[in-house]
């Protein structure tokens, strides 16, 4: 009786969501003050088949609607309703296959971020949102911590993370990642192959099918401090010029100190460069960014991301507070971004504006 309750009681369908709503004001936009909100509910069930292999399910959808205005001047209205999770899941006792809309996240990287293959997170994102990819992922365990990672991506062609071009959407990506254990931490190796599509960039169909090889080494070590590296080269097998070759090398940092209730401090250094001949190095960038976070109380938290090019001495700082009620969340954030393009991950789902501003955000949960 007692294992027929449990198992009644797994397979009960979970209903909950995220309603959050904003409002934006940056007086060098073009449009200096935005409001607006997004629910994204979502739907799971979990179907046990014996005591070691499950099915779930996963469905959510992304609501959201904006406008941003000039008072009593102009304004812009955006808004839709898209999917965004909508996956299967079979579990074994040391495996996992995932098919369908997901999120796909590695590396060990927090800021700059050369593994991002897979999604948009924004490091300054309280929500940590992202649109998932298209794709089949089946996951391994060891006994010894080791996993192996294989996966293949269909019809995606947005670009993520540092993609210089967008993705042929009707030719399939794949690759598969091996991670590692060592003393004090772990390394990984992975590879992605894909279809890359330049006719946006250079106005030519003849473009649209650049065959792309992507390779990693990255590791981590908890030794007093934090430590990781993330090693990325990009080679494209169609001469592009300096798109031809990316490589990207990631050095990060990360230590809490014993002040208050403890602060933590993150750095981050990232080398990138794009050529004709693979390490060139002749077009090369260097961009620093740090993160720091203090817990004030159980309920409230100050943190701050800060970034700067060394190339083009642009400087973005992002300080961000934030307080827990029962069932809801507040933040209230102020910002400064360079005109120019940064080398930190951005997205279409949390709007980034050029020059000072303030954002306010209230978050429930059900």
């Amino acid at each position: 009786m007692l294992l027929t309750n449990l198992a009644s009681a797994q397979q009960k369908p979970v209903f909950d969501g995220q309603l959050s709503g904003f409002g934006n004001y940056s007086p060098d936009a073009e449009l200096e003050v935005m409001l607006g909100g997004r629910y994204i509910p979502e739907f799971n069930y979990n179907l046990p088949l014996n005591s070691a292999k499950a099915l779930d399910f996963e469905a959510s959808a992304n609501i959201y609607g904006s406008v941003a205005f000039n008072p009593f001047y102009e304004s812009k209205t955006d808004g839709d309703i898209q999917p965004y999770r909508i996956w299967a899941r079979y579990t074994g006792k040391q495996y996992e296959i995932r098919l369908g809309l997901q999120k796909i996240d590695f590396g060990s990287a927090t800021i700059l971020r050369p593994l991002q293959w897979f999604n948009q997170i924004d490091p300054r994102d309280p929500l940590q949102l992202t649109n998932g990819v298209y794709a089949a992922l089946g996951r391994y365990y060891f006994l010894n911590n080791a996993n192996i990672w294989l996966w293949m991506l269909y019809g995606n062609e947005k670009t993520r993370g540092y993609d210089a071009l967008e993705t042929n959407k009707d030719i399939p990506e794949f690759g598969g990642r091996i991670q590692y254990p060592v003393p004090k931490g772990e390394l990984a190796v992975s590879y992605h192959h894909r279809t890359a599509d330049a006719s946006a960039l250079f106005g030519e169909n003849s473009f649209n099918k650049i065959p792309e090889d992507r390779f990693s080494l990255d590791g981590k070590w908890d030794v007093t401090v934090g430590l990781w590296f993330e090693a990325v080269h990009i080679h494209k097998t169609k001469n592009l010029g300096m798109l031809t070759n990316q490589s990207l090398l990631n050095l990060g940092i990360d230590y809490t100190f014993g002040v208050g209730s403890g602060l933590n401090v993150v750095g981050e250094h990232l080398l990138m460069t794009n050529d004709n001949k693979a390490f060139g190095f002749e077009n090369t960038a260097n961009i620093t960014a740090s993160t720091v976070s203090y817990p004030i109380t159980m309920f409230s938290n100050i943190s701050a991301v800060l970034y700067y090019s060394w190339s083009t001495e642009d400087f973005s700082f992002f300080l961000n507070y934030e307080r827990q009620f029962r069932k809801t969340t507040a933040y209230l954030m102020l910002y400064y971004n360079p005109d120019t393009p940064q080398a930190i991950q951005e997205n279409e789902l949390v709007n980034t504006f050029p020059g000072p501003g303030v954002r306010v955000m209230w978050v429930f949960n059900h």
